[in-house]
């Protein structure tokens, strides 16, 4: 499929080649020691990039490498689908990482915005869903922010690297929210000078996949 393009931040399908260039971007505050998420270190990568594209090979995962699109093409983290139930159209954005200097940025809320409008507009997906770690307040706000709606714990639902068994906090956007959350979210992402009704309004779209 092609890249999810935005103003400033590119989704690129995820490559076998992407290891170095992941771990370059993990290093930065060593991201692989935090205990509530999964993120590849130099020993971890390469099973790391495995896993991502055996889901896609088999049609349940679409792993992406996040890039900053100025002044470079640099790769700062990773996201992707997965979970996906094609016949009922519904699937899990989850697997997001960010490199520190990156998080609290525009970042996360474009690639969601990205991903959304790919999932709602272009797989016509009735429902989108969220997991987080329990212990994780910070991602369980940001998932709030997106929009999204708490159902939630699920119960002892993923073994950590370390052998903790995760309780998940589930969120998710319904199809007929979505209208509402996309208004949101583009409001969020408007650049200062679009404070001015008049002026033309810069939203990332979500090009069409090759499929």
């Amino acid at each position: 499929m092609d890249p999810l393009i935005g103003p400033r931040i590119t989704l690129r399908p995820m490559l076998a080649s992407d290891g170095p260039d992941l771990v370059q971007a993990a290093t930065d505050s060593e991201l692989w020691k935090l205990p509530f998420t999964v993120v590849p270190s130099a020993e971890t990568v390469d099973s790391y990039i495995r896993v991502a594209l055996e889901g896609r090979a088999d049609g349940t995962s679409i792993p992406f490498v996040v890039q900053i699109n100025e002044p470079k093409r640099v790769i700062i983290g990773s996201t992707r689908f997965w979970k996906i139930d094609w016949q009922h159209r519904n699937l899990e954005i989850g697997w997001t990482w960010l490199a520190k200097s990156w998080q609290r940025t525009f970042v996360n809320t474009e690639a969601k915005f990205l991903m959304l409008c790919f999932a709602f507009e272009r797989l016509n997906c009735i429902r989108v869903q969220f997991s987080t770690d329990e212990i994780n307040e910070v991602s369980c706000a940001a998932i709030l922010r997106l929009g999204a709606k708490q159902e939630g714990i699920i119960r002892q639902d993923f073994i950590m690297p370390d052998g903790r068994k995760r309780d998940s906090v589930q969120f998710s956007i319904i199809d007929e929210e979505w209208p509402n959350v996309r208004l949101q979210l583009e409001e969020k992402l408007k650049a200062p000078s679009e404070a001015d009704p008049t002026s033309p309004q810069a939203t990332p779209t979500a090009r069409e996949p090759k499929r």
